[in-house]
């Protein structure tokens, strides 16, 4: 099934790695003129430059989504390029775990600035687009094309994880923010949902000790999860390992296509079927 997103323009943040490039690699496969966002512009132009050489189309816009002209930024440089926006997935991030009792001011801060409100400002800042372009085609045709807003959420957004009382309060936030808009803009015929992952194999999930860090504001973050957890939830879980970022993609192709004009509001769990 190719071109289930032949037209389409797609904004995907922190597609430099991950999840978020093995999206914008299927998207560009699908059809879509996908714009490649990372806070580092080497993975980025990385990741542009396999979908140029599959033959599809991509930008690529660097820069650190919690600032405040990233928003204005990376809007304008898509529709100078592509000339309109239908897909906006909301995946930038990363963790910086802690038990709650000694958890920084600053910690519990950059979760909420990264995974909460820099998605709220991209949403906003495409809104006079989105809802103008909506209610024009609406006039003109009676129903305006289906455009998708993807956020995505975690497990420990649902269920809590012990040690991220900041990235899981922050998660749960994206459940209540796809929620609202799913209501308020579901009459521009925008759906908007989230998907909620388990343990996917990034390097957010990698053992700790392999020495992914993040640098924030002049701080090394340590990036992973212990090796004896890792080895603790395959035995646990239903499908004994965890899932890889070609199967976490999938799932946000579905909420990008048409196949979805009819979902909205849902919060869809990519899990392998494990509950904590």
């Amino acid at each position: 099934m190719q071109g289930l997103l032949t037209g389409k323009t797609a904004i995907i943040t922190g597609s430099g790695r991950g999840i978020g490039a093995a999206a914008a690699q299927l998207f560009a496969a699908h059809g879509a003129q996908v714009v490649v966002s990372d806070l580092d512009l080497e993975p980025a132009k990385a990741v542009a430059e396999a979908i140029h050489q599959a033959g599809g189309a991509a930008i690529t816009v660097a820069g650190d989504v919690t600032d405040r002209d990233f928003a204005q930024r990376i809007v304008d440089l898509t529709l100078a390029q592509f000339g309109g926006i239908d897909i906006i997935v909301n995946n930038a991030g990363y963790t910086w775990d802690g038990m709650l009792h000694s958890m920084s001011d600053e910690q519990w801060a950059a979760m909420l600035d990264v995974h909460l409100t820099a998605p709220f400002r991209l949403i906003r800042m495409a809104a006079t687009y989105l809802r103008m372009t909506a209610k024009q085609e609406q006039s003109e045709h009676g129903m305006a094309q289906a455009r998708k807003i993807i956020n995505i959420t975690s497990t420990s957004g649902v269920y809590g994880n012990t040690g991220q009382a900041n990235y899981a309060a922050a998660k749960a936030g994206v459940v209540g923010l796809t929620k609202t808009l799913a209501k308020e803009w579901g009459r521009f015929n925008i759906q908007t949902n989230a998907v909620c992952y388990g343990f996917i194999d990034t390097r957010l999930t990698a053992d700790k000790d392999a020495g992914a860090t993040i640098e924030r504001d002049g701080t090394e973050i340590r990036l992973g999860v212990p090796d004896h957890l890792r080895s603790a939830f395959a035995m646990l879980h239903p499908m004994g390992r965890p899932g890889s970022v070609d199967e976490a993609a999938g799932p946000l192709l579905f909420l990008a296509s048409a196949l979805s004009n009819y979902v909205n509001g849902a919060v869809l769990e990519v899990s392998g079927g494990f509950a904590p």
